[in-house]
């Protein structure tokens, strides 16, 4: 069974409120929250206002993926707003288990997200430190976009790492994520889908949620 982890990105900020009403009362997880500097990806997403006001209404884990550069600088600040999860990139930390510590010392649990480039080894020395990898399956930056095949081979290949050493860390997908391609996901090794416009552009998105968990 698939963990699903919203992601409010595409939810209807006019209408924030519900949104996240909506996603309490379904099956899903855990809230996947998209914080975009617009230097290392090409957009501008919410902040810290915006998560403070989500954690007042949220009933459940609020997992803050930082697509920003210099993430420790503002790990602190994102715990005070409600993270229960901090999500730091691979490409953005110039000390990674640095950075692991510090999101792991402020309480919250610790992952790292990797771009579709970026190869599942250069997890290898941190993987024992970290929660959860979040494997990026679009470019960053936007949501809708198409799921980029070949990540279900990294999904194989990170699987594998983690079973050979024993270690209890989540594998999470982070884009294109829809009904017709998530059985093939789940069956290549993920544990959680993140899912953005499948789950906020349906006419029912709680029924959409419960199709997901049973992959």
């Amino acid at each position: 069974m698939a963990l699903i982890a919203p992601s409010l990105l595409a939810s209807n900020f006019l209408r924030l409120e519900e949104e996240c009403k909506m996603v309490n009362e379904s099956s899903a997880d855990r809230f996947h929250l998209d914080v975009m500097d617009g230097r290392f990806v090409p957009n501008i997403s919410f902040g810290i206002p915006v998560i403070e006001h989500i954690k007042t209404v949220a009933t459940k884990p609020c997992e803050v993926h930082l697509m920003i550069e210099e993430p420790e600088k503002f790990a602190e600040a994102f715990k005070k707003a409600g993270a229960d999860i901090l999500i730091v990139h691979l490409e953005t930390c110039r000390n990674l288990y640095s950075n692991i510590q510090q999101i792991k010392s402020l309480g919250m649990k610790a992952g790292v997200a990797i771009n579709p480039h970026t190869p599942v080894a250069f997890l290898s020395e941190i993987l024992e430190d970290i929660d959860e990898v979040c494997v990026m399956s679009v470019n960053p930056g936007f949501g809708g976009q198409k799921f980029i095949g070949h990540t279900c081979e990294k999904i194989r290949e990170l699987r594998k790492m983690i079973h050979d050493r024993g270690l209890h860390v989540q594998i999470e997908i982070d884009g294109g994520v829809t009904l017709e391609n998530a059985a093939g996901i789940m069956h290549s090794g993920a544990d959680v889908l993140v899912a953005g416009n499948t789950v906020f552009k349906s006419p029912d998105p709680k029924n959409v949620i419960e199709q997901l968990r049973f992959y």
